[in-house]
């Protein structure tokens, strides 16, 4: 069951990042949700090294979509360098 709720949020973040990001970003359904799951793994890392959060604590979703924003934007330049 916790597999099928990370991939709900995922999507959910995935969702808002990409509405908050300007531009246009081709991707279906299931590369939403893996830019919002990678996005709260990038903010989790983050975290942890700016010390925000401790060893085995989530992102929140501000971080999630933050991080989510960050993979987006570094998608978007090595797209433009190819």
């Amino acid at each position: 069951m916790d597999i099928i709720i990370m991939i709900i949020v995922g999507f959910i973040v995935g969702l808002i990042a990409r509405a908050i990001m300007p531009g246009d970003q081709p991707m279906g359904i299931i590369l939403t949700a893996i830019l919002g799951i990678v996005g709260a793994i990038v903010a989790g890392f983050l975290g942890r090294t700016l010390g925000w959060y401790t060893a085995g604590e989530p992102a929140g979703w501000i971080a999630s979509v933050v991080g989510a924003i960050i993979v987006l934007f570094v998608v978007g330049l090595v797209r433009r360098r190819a």
